[in-house]
């Protein structure tokens, strides 16, 4: 057994070396592109148990494995955590960020795979009227116009005002509502906690935030059901680690083409795998949304490095 461990041990230092060697684009584009498929197989594994489970009791779970994943960051002291002055910033974000995955699971499972995809990404959609608020940042006309669009795409896809209203693609932009919350939470937690911290407390409050929901609506699991709620946990936490890992060691705004990617990858297995095929209409938002919010991205990468 010790010789396997040390032979193990001596792969990944050599594997560890070669990876060092890759160019920073390269390895954030590789780190991107997987956390990207990952989180695309964890959407799909939701689509998958939507039918008889429901988003609030697979938020859960994915928020207690998450928990059980980050949990040694502080095995040495536990308690370090909640000995902060932000705590409330903490729990505030862990309601939203709950609120968010919700809503996100639960128009994964009824909307076509590649609109809840596009609907998660409107995110920075709303971080703009968010931050303006919040945070009394200045929009500019520009970014007001990028907005805008991106909105008229959000309506593209609900219909309000029709007989088609899709009251689902709502539910998913909201969704994308309280992540984009949670992440000028960050923001204002970034300041003074670190990001182990950030990461623990996120975990922790998302866990205790669908505890709750998640007992209304128990269904006991199989076991190959429990099995993929476990993989559901381990995909999210690890496709974000990727992608947080990705976008720092690369050119960020190179590489959220290769994030939005998760559309195409939504579309192609939503199609071969559920029969979906988005209508005229959803193609219409997507494409409003994807480029509002790329450039809305882009722009804020931009004013940050000055």
């Amino acid at each position: 057994m010790g010789s396997i461990f040390r032979a193990f041990s001596s792969i990944r230092q050599a594997v560890g070396a070669r990876w060092l060697f890759v160019p920073p684009f390269v390895r954030g584009a590789i780190l991107v592109s997987m956390g990207a498929i990952a989180l695309t197989v964890m959407a799909l594994i939701v689509k998958y148990l939507g039918p008889r489970m429901s988003p609030l009791e697979m938020q859960f779970f994915r928020s207690i494995i998450g928990l059980l994943l980050v949990a040694p960051l502080f095995w040495r002291t536990p308690l370090a955590p909640f000995q902060t002055p932000k705590l409330n910033l903490h729990i505030l974000r862990g309601a939203l960020g709950a609120a968010a995955n919700a809503f996100l699971f639960y128009s994964i499972t009824h909307l076509p795979l590649a609109d809840a995809m596009a609907l998660q990404f409107s995110r920075p959609l709303w971080a703009i009227p968010l931050a303006l608020i919040v945070l009394g940042e200045v929009m500019e006309m520009r970014r007001f116009v990028a907005t805008f669009i991106g909105f008229c795409g959000i309506l593209i896809f609900a219909r309000p005002f029709t007989s088609g209203f899709e009251v689902n693609a709502l539910i998913g932009a909201t969704g994308a509502l309280f992540g984009a919350a949670a992440i000028i939470d960050v923001k204002k937690l970034s300041e003074t906690e670190e990001t182990r911290a950030i990461v623990f407390h996120f975990a922790f409050w998302n866990t205790v935030f669908s505890a709750i929901p998640a007992l209304w609506v128990w269904i006991t699991p199989t076991m190959n059901e429990f099995l993929l709620l476990i993989v559901i946990g381990i995909l999210g936490i690890i496709g974000q680690g990727w992608l947080t890992h990705g976008f720092k060691t690369g050119d960020a705004s190179a590489l959220i083409p290769l994030d939005y990617a998760r559309i195409i990858y939504g579309a192609v297995l939503g199609y071969f795998i559920f029969g979906e095929v988005p209508g005229l209409l959803s193609y219409i938002g997507m494409a409003l949304i994807i480029g509002a919010s790329i450039y809305l991205v882009l722009s804020e990468q931009k004013k940050a490095k000055g």
